[in-house]
């Protein structure tokens, strides 16, 4: 059976892994595989690699993806020769399946092909956000936010030095998950997410109330797609799924600013950025990552095609990407009032 690989959208933690834990299982099922780089790029333009033993053996220590990632959309509007040369790819390469390891983005193209066009297509969840539905976690996340976390606890040495707030900015467009738990994790004064509607005042007194109280420094911690309003403009680059260019936004300088004329005090914002996509996947990345490509493959073998693999509980389990892609796996209510309590003494 010959099975194509590609990874798509931004890169995170867990990729290698999980292309080896694929590659490493579907050899015992005799698969030949071929690598398609740079996401679907890889497919349009039959952009391929050699992805055997050799490749795979070394990587569950690296970073990023060994098969490189882009945004490429075949089914962007307005491309009427993207999908046809995906097709005709596949033909000319004789692939039997593909494997296509991604988020929200790069299953809801998997999930079009084998939808519209029959194409046997299994999917594996990567997003550093963990904002994908029908699965606990994603591989990525747990890096992302120990590098947040870490990157606050230096930054709180450095707001206790100078006696001033410093604003960390985070990655999370629709869903605050890494700024929820590298806030908490730091102890952080104050934390913004997409999901809770921003009260700068509320904010402002929490801070207040602190420093009132003889603290002189304070750490607030936001996702870069925090909803808060003064920060977005009509012109706003979209990328090709739609999505707005967050970078332009500045929600860290935003608050930075307006810290400052509210409470008379020094303070300083820093964009994490892509620092916490880069870097070694941590324990807990790795063998999840390694845990969804064994899946995958035996997906795969069992002709389980339009599924997902998901980590339910403590088993990877196959899910359909229609459910996986059905609606964001956003922070519940619930579980935010229940950790911002300790926030707000």
């Amino acid at each position: 059976m010959r099975v194509g690989v590609l990874t798509g959208g931004g890169d995170c933690p867990g990729l290698n892994p999980a292309i080896r834990g694929l590659v490493m299982r579907g050899l015992d099922h005799g698969f030949e595989f071929v690598g398609l780089e740079l996401g679907w790029k890889g497919l349009v333009e039959e952009l391929v690699t050699p992805l055997d033993l050799h490749r795979v053996d070394e990587i569950i220590r690296q970073g990023g993806t060994i098969l490189g990632s882009s945004r490429t959309n075949p089914f962007k509007a307005g491309d009427n020769e993207a999908v046809p040369a995906c097709l005709r790819t596949w033909r000319r390469l004789e692939l039997d399946a593909l494997v296509a390891l991604g988020g929200e983005d790069t299953l809801g193209v998997a999930h079009k092909f084998h939808q519209r066009h029959g194409l046997s297509v299994v999917g594996v969840p990567k997003t550093m956000d963990n904002d994908l539905n029908a699965t606990d976690y994603t591989f990525g996340f747990d890096t992302a936010a120990a590098v947040a976390m870490e990157a606050a606890d230096r930054l709180v040495d450095t707001a206790k030095s100078h006696r001033r707030v410093v604003v960390l900015e985070v990655m999370g467009r629709h869903a605050g998950w890494v700024a929820l738990y590298a806030g908490i994790a730091a102890g952080a004064d104050w934390i913004c997410l997409p999901e809770v509607p921003f009260d700068f005042d509320e904010m402002v007194t929490v801070l207040r109330r602190k420093f009132d109280r003889g603290r002189q420094w304070a750490l607030v911690v936001a996702s870069e797609g925090a909803e808060i309003h003064a920060t977005d403009t009509g012109d706003v680059k979209v990328d090709n799924f739609g999505h707005a260019v967050l970078a332009e936004r500045k929600v860290g300088e935003f608050l930075e600013q307006e810290i400052k004329k509210a409470l008379n005090i020094e303070a300083r914002h820093v964009v994490l950025g892509h620092v916490q996509r880069g870097g070694p996947p941590s324990l807990f990345d790795r063998v999840l990552g390694t845990r969804v490509g064994i899946k995958a493959a035996d997906l795969v073998r069992d002709a389980q095609f339009g599924k997902m693999a998901a980590l339910r509980g403590t088993e990877v389990v196959a899910v359909d990407l229609a459910e996986a892609l059905g609606e964001l796996k956003t922070v519940p209510p619930e579980l935010w009032r229940e950790l911002v309590a300790v926030i707000n003494k």
